[in-house]
């Protein structure tokens, strides 16, 4: 299986060029027989450098970046690889997933978790109180 196909790595390339905003992520890679779990929203231009939410499997899920490389060269038993998610389709920017990931400990399958970090984030967008002018 190709891990990072052409259209998807020139869309992580497109929002690694692109400072600021809280990109989707794109991809999702998982090991098949583990915990570990990548998802990623952005590539650098040396085309290894992922940036996204790493989740290792050891209950402290935390944004970076990591290497595709190394991803890639990690070998499993019974001759197994760490695979893509061929149907994950992001709804939230990366942040959003990074919330729901500190509730859990993990990156969670469940979608109600990002739509409630959502929610929670744009709650706290519009209850902010501006600093005093007088201050």
């Amino acid at each position: 299986m190709i891990l990072l196909p052409p259209d998807i790595r020139a869309k992580l390339l497109a929002n690694g060029a692109e400072c600021g905003p809280d990109h989707a992520p794109l991809l999702k890679l998982f090991n098949p027989i583990g915990a570990a779990t990548w998802l990623a929203s952005e590539l650098y231009e040396d085309g290894d450098t992922l940036f996204g939410l790493a989740d290792l499997g050891f209950g402290c899920p935390e944004m970076g970046t990591f290497s595709l490389t190394e991803i890639v060269s990690v070998r499993l038993p019974y001759g197994l690889r760490i695979e893509r998610d061929l149907y994950f389709r992001a709804r939230f920017g990366l942040t959003v997933y990074a919330d729901a990931a500190r509730i859990v400990s993990r990156v969670t399958e469940d979608e109600r978790l990002p739509a409630t970090a959502a929610r929670a984030r744009e709650l706290n967008r519009n209850t902010e109180i501006p600093p005093d002018p007088d201050g």
